[in-house]
């Protein structure tokens, strides 16, 4: 048995670590308030976006913008969206594991990654996989402006005939307790539903080229920026939950260990007895 000693500088220990993980997950749960308060005003425009945009593929013909005409190629980008730090349970490893499995089904394509977060970096950069682009630290100070950037040269490989499909893998904000990996095509833009005949078209200003053109590129930005908000909120909902189980094992150890150390203390104070028992025994002897 661990003489006292040992036992009481361990509950020190558990007890000073209980303080970290409770102060991180009341940090975590702060965050997370205010990304799922961006994640929830963001949404309803994304999804209003894709609808336009589902409503235009469905009208225009996909020859009439490089954004909508399918390709053969086997050029591909997949854009891993990660977080920067871990202590988040399995909200890295479930993205990185997904990721693997969908390089793996794919072996005759030439795929390209588009790392965002220094875990993906971190992973990816031990393995023999070709690294277009990365991105580091840039939940710190989340806007739409940075997603616009990602966008902007996404959409300039993709138009030079780099690249001919992207993905996007990311974590998306269920609920506090569930996230769900989501893979979700980015390029080339196909309508989101059943194609619909004998559709109305509509009269455009200045031009039916210029309108479409800023509406697909604001499309993939808009995308993108969702994926970034979804994993915000994700990954501080993961770490406050891990953080919560964290402090909730700590104090479980930390009882255990006084369990332990109180039952040292007193078989050394019956040790203790015995030898002045014994000693007094002796003497009378």
């Amino acid at each position: 048995m661990p003489s006292l000693r040992a036992i009481k500088r361990r509950i020190t220990s558990v007890k000073n670590t209980q303080k970290i993980t409770r102060a991180m997950k009341m940090v975590a749960a702060a965050k997370l308030r205010r990304s799922q308060d961006r994640l929830m005003a963001a949404r309803p425009y994304a999804w209003k976006m894709a609808e336009v945009v589902t409503s235009l593929a469905q009208r225009a013909a996909p020859e009439s913008h490089p954004l909508l005409a399918p390709r053969e190629g086997n050029r591909w980008e997949v854009v891993v969206i990660t977080a920067d730090k871990g202590l988040c349970g399995g909200f890295n490893s479930n993205v990185l594991r997904q990721t693997t499995h969908f390089l793996g089904e794919h072996p005759g394509e030439e795929i390209g990654l588009g790392l965002i977060g220094r875990k993906g970096k971190d992973f990816f950069r031990r393995r023999k996989v070709q690294i277009k682009r990365e991105y580091l630290d840039i939940f710190r100070a989340l806007s739409y402006p940075i997603a616009a950037n990602i966008g902007q040269e996404i959409l300039a490989d993709y138009l030079q005939g780099e690249t001919d499909r992207v993905y996007l893998i990311f974590n998306e904000f269920k609920s506090t307790m569930s996230q769900r990996v989501t893979i979700r095509p980015l390029l080339p833009i196909t309508p989101a539903g059943p194609v619909k005949e004998d559709l109305i078209d509509f009269i455009y200003e200045p031009s039916a080229g210029q309108v479409i053109d800023e509406l697909l590129r604001k499309y993939v930005e808009v995308q993108i920026y969702q994926a970034l908000l979804e994993s915000a909120a994700g990954e501080y909902a993961a770490r406050m939950t891990a953080m919560d189980s964290a402090t909730e094992n700590a104090a479980e150890m930390i009882d255990h260990l006084t369990l332990t150390f109180n039952k040292a203390r007193q078989a050394a104070i019956t040790k203790e007895l015995i030898e002045v028992v014994s000693g007094a025994d002796a003497l009378k002897g």
